[in-house]
């Protein structure tokens, strides 16, 4: 261990999403921490049907107007065209990334960086809609410029994270508890923290731990359950629950991504299956196909047992769900957050969105699949189920990976995944063990730091984000059907 810090003999995980598993995931194959007891805790069974990552699919690119997050991103493609995206997981059909004129600079930065990063050949530039509504399959297309890099694709999300928990199963070292945490436990001081608690689970861990050092320290959890549980080290990886567990105000908040499926036939996925996927940086806009009729993925999940679906979905500033609170770090005090708001009572996580988040992904979907397509019957059809997916957002959409200042590294923060964590799921384990050992790059240390707070009026994203800030979910679910298109 770096600094001379002693090997925690306990590690509590809190969450088992990318961040969660993919941490347990790393821990296992450190020798620095061979010889820890690790738990997994998370408020439901695995898949969590209202899960960011529990879906049909998600974009793998390594398409950034960043260089540090296209390397990256190119380093996990890797990865996923392996083992990872083995067994019908990764399906490399492309990426079209576009943009309108005044507002192209995330998509010529991202070209400029994938040219650098990949062969050239595979990357075609469009200088006008036409053009690339020519090449995209679909006869339509949304944005005036853009291009479309073969090297790039999508990955089944619930396939790919029930291979990434079977492969942490298989480690033999890690202990399931499914129970949600109430709140994390403090000490003062060189005080000290016990308990014990009760959960089903595979793999092996003590549910005890023993929190020691000066200053104040995270020493534990409180569970629903009415149990506690001590350790030497607690991770938070809730994603956009994590807000409720510590106090990220200004640093760290939810919002909610509105996400609808159009079911197709066996025919038509077999024809969208092979085309890319589209995404419009300018309004957020992007769909991505099913897999191949014949190529399903494995292991299989709710979200892909026997039916295909086209889905749509806006990469925005998202929905606010404020709610009022205890101060997670002072019980004396109420503060108001914004957190989830999900039905984790479907099997799919389907729950009504926004009538205006519908009217425009219908028009977006009519545009890129106009009238002339032999697909045009598609975009005629109801949705079959809509859902909000839940980002933990950040001020500039960089992770939030860092030990919390104020205790003393017992509680290391691995969070604020801002829409683009699942991509970097075969890579991203060893980067906050990398943190968490203080061993990072210097680039994404920087990158990925405590912070201090910004007001949420400020908060710019990484220029991959369009639409209104601030919307309130439970007022825009009032307005009804609305035909005003904000495309």
């Amino acid at each position: 261990m770096s600094s001379g810090r002693q090997v925690p003999a306990l590690i509590l995980i809190i969450g088992s999403g990318v961040f969660g598993l993919s941490t347990a995931l790393a821990l296992c194959e450190r020798e620095e921490y061979s010889e820890s007891a690790i738990v997994i805790i998370d408020r439901l069974p695995f898949p969590a049907p209202d899960g960011a990552s529990i879906d049909t699919s998600r974009i793998v690119r390594a398409d950034y107007a960043d260089a540090a997050y296209a390397s990256l991103g190119c380093e996990a493609q890797k990865l996923w065209r392996g083992e990872w995206g083995a067994q019908n997981r990764y399906h490399e059909t492309g990426l079209c990334l576009s943009g309108e004129v005044g507002a192209e600079e995330y998509v010529t930065k991202s070209y400029e960086n994938v040219c650098t990063l990949e062969s050239a050949d595979t990357i075609e530039a469009f200088d006008c809609n036409a053009k690339m509504a020519q090449a995209t399959g679909t006869e339509g297309a949304c944005g005036s410029m853009g291009y479309i890099n073969k090297n790039s694709g999508w990955a089944d999300a619930e396939a790919t994270m029930r291979f990434l928990r079977a492969k942490v199963v298989a480690k033999n070292r890690v202990r399931f508890l499914s129970v949600g945490v109430k709140r994390l436990l403090f000490s003062d001081g060189e005080g000290e923290g016990e308990g014990e608690g009760e959960g089903e689970g595979e793999g092996e861990g003590e549910g005890k731990g023993k929190g020691k050092g000066k200053g104040k320290r995270c020493v534990g959890v409180d569970l629903q359950d009415g149990n506690f549980l001590s350790g030497d080290l607690v991770i938070l990886a809730a994603g956009a629950w994590s807000p409720s567990l510590i106090d990220l105000r200004g640093r760290v908040t939810a919002t909610g991504q509105a996400v609808a499926y159009i079911e197709v036939t066996p025919g038509e996925a077999a024809t969208l299956s092979k085309l890319p996927v589209q995404l419009n940086v300018s309004n957020g806009m992007f769909f991505i196909p099913p897999p191949p009729p014949d190529k399903l993925p494995q292991p299989a999940g709710q979200h892909s047992k026997g039916k295909f679906y086209l889905k749509v979905a806006r990469h925005a500033y998202g929905y606010l769900n404020p709610t009022t609170i205890s101060n997670p770090e002072n019980l004396s005090e109420n503060i108001t957050i914004s957190l989830p708001q999900t039905n984790p009572d479907h099997p799919l996580g389907a729950q009504p969105i926004p009538q205006q988040a519908l009217n425009d992904m219908r028009d977006y979907l009519n545009t890129i699949i106009p009238p002339s397509s032999p697909l045009s019957a598609i975009p005629k059809r109801p949705w079959q189920h809509s859902r909000l997916c839940h980002y933990a957002d950040t001020p500039t959409s960089d992770w939030l990976l860092s030990y919390h200042p104020a205790y003393n590294k017992s509680l290391f923060v691995a969070t604020g995944g801002s829409g683009h964590g699942f991509k970097f799921v075969p890579v991203i384990g060893e980067k906050i063990v990398d943190c968490l050992l203080e061993k990072c790059e210097e680039i994404f240390t920087e990158k990925w730091a405590w912070r201090e707070k910004v007001d949420g009026e400020k908060w710019a994203g990484d220029g991959s984000r369009s639409g209104p800030q601030g919307m309130i979910l439970s007022e825009e679910m009032k307005k009804g059907a609305a035909r005003e298109s904000k495309i």
